[in-house]
């Protein structure tokens, strides 16, 4: 394997090992499915949490459903779906999910719906 291939691969590891949260591309289990589908329901945004793009099938593809996984101040694993037009919103949302994850809050306060139901695994 090429040096280069080798300092990217420990990076991406060093960079997740700080990271208290993982990243599931949607549907990798059935269980996935089921978490995302309920919380689209309550999803507050119809445009993409980064970008504002809308959300809907365009020349970039399909939106991506993310399940973002934290643990809560008790240890308890938490689920939350987040929504993007484009898999560079996803990399742009690693960086500070916590500015986005705020966002799609606000969007649910104002709409005076839910936010999106946090599952617990």
């Amino acid at each position: 394997m090429p040096n280069w291939i080798k300092t990217a691969v420990l990076g991406l590891i060093a960079v997740a090992g700080f990271s208290t949260a993982t990243f599931l591309a949607s549907a990798e289990t059935t269980d996935d499915k089921q978490i995302i589908d309920a919380q689209k329901k309550t999803y507050p945004l119809t445009t993409c949490v980064v970008s504002n793009e809308k959300l809907e099938t365009t020349s970039m593809g399909a939106p991506i459903d993310y399940l973002y996984k934290s643990k809560d101040k008790d240890g308890k694993e938490t689920v939350r779906l987040v929504r993007f037009c484009c898999k560079s919103c996803v990399r742009k949302f690693t960086k500070d999910p916590q500015k986005y994850l705020e966002k799609i809050d606000a969007a649910a306060a104002a709409s005076k719906t839910p936010a999106p139901a946090t599952s617990s695994h």
